[in-house]
């Protein structure tokens, strides 16, 4: 069992030249355990969960990111979850500390479970979460997911591949 790593995914794949294509291979099903992962966090504005700002604060933090040289690209994932239907917030896995953003890290155990389909079914894939949680007879506390590729994106690859990520 190893701490702190990630399926791997070929970031090289980027046909759109935005998100790389993301093949779900190896991300079902798994068992995360991470102990003090570094990540930077962020918060978005929302409206009824609807994101408002979120290309604008993904730019400034992923070009943070990238001018400190901090991309974990073995590593890769940013986790996001809803705090409210006003706000949410973003863990962008990361190397080491980034000037001028919020430096948090990540401590537990966690499940994965592949979704794919719209945007608007996240709240179906919360509920599967939660359910995959209680049956390793856990209580849900935090739910994160990984939006694999931006909307645009994914309208081109003909594939939203979403990916649950349960403490368990």
């Amino acid at each position: 069992m190893q701490t702190n790593h990630l399926p791997k995914w070929d970031q090289s794949d980027k046909p759109t030249g935005c998100c790389p294509r993301f093949k779900p291979d190896g991300w079902d099903g798994q068992e995360l355990h991470l102990s003090d992962k570094a990540f930077v966090r962020a918060d978005t504005r929302s409206a009824f969960h609807i994101p408002l700002n979120m290309g604008r604060v993904f730019d400034r933090v992923l070009r943070h990111l990238d001018q400190a040289g901090a991309v974990d690209t073995d590593d890769y994932i940013v986790l996001s979850r809803d705090m409210s239907p006003w706000k949410s917030e973003h863990y962008f896995a990361v190397q080491k500390p980034v000037p001028g953003e919020q430096n948090a890290t990540l401590s537990g155990d966690f499940v994965t479970k592949v979704f794919e389909g719209p945007f608007r079914d996240a709240g179906k894939w919360h509920a599967a979460m939660s359910a995959e949680i209680r049956a390793r007879g856990k209580e849900p506390s935090d739910i994160f997911f990984f939006y694999t590729t931006c909307p645009k994106c994914a309208r081109i690859y003909g594939k939203n591949y979403v990916v649950g990520v349960g403490r368990v």
